[in-house]
Order: C-alpha cells, then sequence, then structure tokens
C-alpha cells in the first residue's frame, strides 16, 4: 500500500471570501506505518482527511492509493469518526455487518467476517448488544471493527479518541497499538494531541495553523519492550518528552515564521 498526497490545495468559498483551508501539502504513508498528522484546531486536519477518504474534492494537486487517484470514496480506505457514527437501533453484529452488506457480501460471509473482527477488538460477547449498553471506549471498538471488518488498504481516523475521558483515552491508544501491531493494518490518524501523536506514531507530520501546510516531518524511534510494544511509561522518559516539546514549540510558531 502505497498513500502519496501530491501538491494538495483545498480553498473554500466563503460570504468573506475565499478561504484557504490547506495549501501544498506533501505527504506519504506505506505499508505497515502508523502515521499521525498533528495540528491546533484550524489547521485543516478534518480536511485534509476528508480528501483522502474521498469525501470531498481537493482545489488542486492530486491524492493516490497504489497510484490509483482518489475521486471519491472507495473500499480500499476505511473511515473512523471521532463520533461513533453506530445505528443505535442495530445489535453490535449489525453495526460491523453493515458496510459489508453494502459490499454485496453474502449472509453467512458478514456474519463471519463481523465475528471475526469483533474478536480482534475483543467485544465478542457483545455481539448482540445494542450500542446504548456500551461505554465510549466500546463504541469505539465497534467503530473499528466495522471499518477493519471491510478490509480497507488503510484505515483513516479522525481524532478517534477525542471525546473520551482521559483514562478511557490511554486505554484505547494502547489498545490501538496493540491492534495495529497484531493484525499489520495501515493508519493515517489525525489528532490535535501530540502526546497521542508521540505514543502512537512512527512518523509524525506536524501542521501549521490556516492555511495548514506541512512545516515537519518527523521521524518517532522511541524503545520497545521485549513483546515489541510500547509502554506508557515511556511518556516519562527524556527521549519522549524531547518529542513532545518539539512539537509543542513547531506548534506555535506562525506559518510565516514556520516557512522562513
Amino acid at each position: 500500500m502505497h498513500l502519496e498526497i501530491s501538491k494538495l490545495y483545498k480553498q473554500f468559498t466563503t460570504k468573506q471570501g475565499p478561504l484557504m483551508a490547506l495549501k501544498d501539502i506533501n505527504m506519504h504513508v506505506e505499508t505497515g506505518e502508523l502515521v499521525c498528522a498533528v495540528g491546533a484546531s484550524g489547521s485543516g486536519k478534518s480536511t485534509l482527511l476528508r480528501l483522502v477518504a474521498g469525501l470531498d474534492q481537493p482545489t488542486a494537486g492530486e491524492i493516490t492509493v497504489d497510484y490509483q487517484l482518489v475521486t471519491g470514496p472507495g473500499a480500499d480506505r476505511g473511515m473512523v469518526f471521532q463520533k461513533y457514527t453506530l445505528y443505535p437501533w442495530q445489535s453490535v453484529q449489525k453495526n460491523v455487518e453493515f458496510g459489508l452488506k453494502l459490499q454485496g457480501l453474502g449472509k453467512r460471509e458478514r456474519r463471519e467476517r463481523a465475528s471475526y473482527y469483533l474478536d480482534v477488538v475483543g467485544l465478542t460477547t457483545f455481539a448482540q448488544a445494542l450500542p446504548k449498553a456500551l461505554s465510549g471506549g466500546m463504541k469505539q471498538r465497534v467503530a473499528i471493527a466495522r471499518a477493519l471488518a471491510c478490509q480497507p488498504k488503510i484505515l483513516l481516523m479522525d481524532e478517534p479518541f477525542g471525546a473520551l475521558d482521559v483514562q478511557t483515552k490511554e486505554t484505547m491508544q494502547l489498545f490501538l497499538l496493540d491492534l495495529w501491531r497484531r493484525t499489520g493494518c495501515t493508519i493515517l490518524m489525525i489528532t490535535h494531541d501530540v502526546e497521542e501523536a508521540v505514543f502512537l506514531s512512527q512518523r509524525v507530520y506536524v501542521m501549521t495553523a490556516r492555511p495548514g501546510t506541512i512545516q515537519k516531518e518527523i521521524l518517532i524511534d522511541l524503545p520497545v519492550d521485549s513483546s515489541g510494544a510500547r509502554t506508557y511509561d515511556l511518556k516519562r522518559k527524556p527521549q519522549f518528552l524531547a518529542y513532545k516539546n518539539d512539537i509543542t514549540d513547531l506548534l506555535r510558531l506562525r506559518p510565516e515564521t514556520a516557512a522562513a
């Protein structure tokens, strides 16, 4: 899998005139990577992810997945939003099966694949429950299972833990890292949380405020435990804090200063 974003611009028309949301965005994601784009509110992060998902069209530039131009939504890209977007009247199982039904899979294959991914996210025992019976973190696990069940080439995550309390958010970050390691899925995630971006990512793209541009790409090289996993004690390590401070300093720069 190769995602390439080249010379991407997005301009909106407003009552006050043209508004440039994204300017000359260049970035890439490779097979099996977990990459974060981090930026403050108004940096165009969600707009960028919507463009990659094919939910909106760029003003200029192009996005390709495996060298195929993105012109609209596609099964090669799975999307997980901050809000869980589950159907409250359907069971957890049926919510995960929903995208598979749209793909035209038969009833048995839908059931088997949904059951497999519910097991992957640890929610098999809640398969017949309605979303109202789940906690926020569990609902987000269902949303992730639903996206993975369609077996996309890349999973796009729009601040998926932003609505969760601190403790649940930390649990979900560890869950995501474990899921990523076990499944080998490719992930592009956007977040305003610098600590989250450093903890989860192999690479971080730091965005400026509007118009959103990529001011720096940072390789995150952090130690892992004997199982190959990152653990929360990393957050107290000098190397982790150095990454966090560097990115925070970059986010404080004005766009014209960052470009200088």
